[in-house]
């Protein structure tokens, strides 16, 4: 068995700073391993990636030939094809659930438990029990960091509509008054593009009108291809239902329907709405392009209705890097494969991604000084009662990518919610 060659970060950093170079091992052969991740566009980490891809081919000698995306459906849709195709890379940073199950069963990735039969220490700084784990019960992606989701507030339109911070007993009767106030003072109350990401939305609207013990069990068909009216398809029909009631008041952008996620995030960056569902990726997007209005930004609970408190969220860990077949069949990328998933998830590189999101590290990440933004979306992380997973991640990319599509012929008529549940579970697979 072997050893991955990781040298330490700290000593990178002393030496850059000292402004000495640090040659490539004289052993290391001319390697150029192909990566896909969706660290690209808009993403807050993407200086950071950079930066963790610099330092591992200065360390190594490798080479990297990223091809990063942002993530959508479009681009996952790419990703399994390249699989389709043979033509996947050789590390893929990917979702780690259902979407990875195509190219599990096909044996087109390595297990984390696989890898360690050559190199025992792979991944040996994440604790075992918060690793992702597939249907077969291995363990395939090894993840930086895991995610959260709030609601982003622009407290100055808030202020001026004589709107209330929302606090964490936030209900969705309040928040319907609210955006009625919001948007007969003229300003968008929820910027979303119900074109691109209409999912957030879903998950809370599903969570609000169902249990949320048992959010993680999407609606079945019966044997005749028709949805069995359960809890799980109840909850789903009624969050359609809350979505729609939405977009009906005018809640959403005027052009929601066409509008794109960046448009619809620049309408509340610059303070044309005032609230936005996101994750915890577009933290550093608004540090980074709206420095000058962080002061205005905070982040807060959803709101509420039926068994659902405000305090639960929707979060944890759902991607990771994952090893190609190809890229560990052949004898000169293995090793370079290995070492660049170790360098990028060691506790120092992920240290330098994590501001408030969870890890899978034995040893958590500290925060550090945070903005207010950020802080605020750390207080509200630590005052969750409940973290419950994304129903979205049970299902396949088919069912999900046939779901989202049709959210936008639901709100406007064109389709009934049980018709758009039906066609998607139909596409869900085994």
């Amino acid at each position: 068995m072997k050893r991955i060659w990781i040298p330490a970060l700290l000593v990178l950093a002393v030496l850059t700073a000292c402004g000495q170079k640090k040659a490539a091992p004289q052993d290391a052969p001319d390697v150029a391993i192909r990566v896909v991740t969706s660290f690209g566009g808009d993403d807050g980490n993407r200086k950071n990636y950079e930066a963790a891809i610099a330092a591992y081919e200065a360390e190594t000698g490798y080479v990297v030939k990223d091809a990063s995306a942002v993530s959508n459906e479009e681009w996952k849709a790419r990703v399994l094809a390249d699989f389709e195709t043979g033509s996947e890379p050789d590390v893929l940073f990917f979702f780690a659930n259902a979407d990875a199950e195509p190219f599990i069963r096909a044996d087109r990735v390595v297990s984390v438990e696989e890898i360690r039969s050559v190199y025992p220490d792979y991944a040996g700084n994440m604790d075992g029990g918060k690793l992702p784990a597939a249907s077969d019960g291995r363990h395939y992606a090894v993840p930086i960091l895991g995610y959260w989701e709030y609601l982003y507030v622009n407290k100055a339109v808030l202020a001026d509509c004589g709107v209330a911070l929302p606090g964490p007993d936030y209900r969705w009767e309040q928040f319907l008054e609210d955006c009625e106030a919001i948007r007969e003072k003229g300003y968008t109350p929820i910027a979303c593009s119900l074109a691109e990401v209409s999912h957030y939305w879903f998950e809370f609207a599903v969570l609000n009108n169902g249990d949320p013990a048992k959010h993680l069990v999407p609606p079945v068909l019966d044997g005749e291809g028709r949805l069995v009216r359960n809890e799980a398809a109840s909850a789903w029909l009624a969050g359609l239902r809350d979505i729609t009631d939405l977009y009906e008041r005018g809640y959403f952008p005027e052009d929601t329907l066409a509008a794109g996620d960046a448009e619809t995030t620049a309408l509340f960056g610059e303070g044309g709405a005032a609230f936005l569902l996101d994750g915890s990726w577009k933290a550093g997007y608004f540090t980074e392009h709206y420095p000058e209005r962080l002061e205005d930004l905070t982040v807060c609970c959803v709101p509420a209705k039926g068994l659902r408190r405000a305090t639960d969220t929707i979060g944890g860990i759902s991607t990771g890097f994952f090893i190609t077949r190809r890229a560990w069949n052949d004898p000169e990328k293995r090793e370079a494969a290995a070492a660049f998933v170790s360098w990028l998830t060691s506790d120092e590189v992920v240290s330098a991604f994590v501001t408030t999101e969870l890890t899978a590290l034995k040893e958590n990440a500290p925060r550090g000084a945070l903005d207010p933004l950020r802080q605020s979306a750390a207080d509200a992380l630590d005052g969750a009662t409940a973290l419950v997973g994304a129903v979205q991640d049970s299902i396949s990319s088919e069912a999900r990518s046939s779901l989202f599509a049709n959210i936008q012929n639901v709100v406007t008529g064109k389709m009934t919610a049980q018709d758009a549940i039906t066609a998607a579970m139909a596409l869900n697979g085994p």
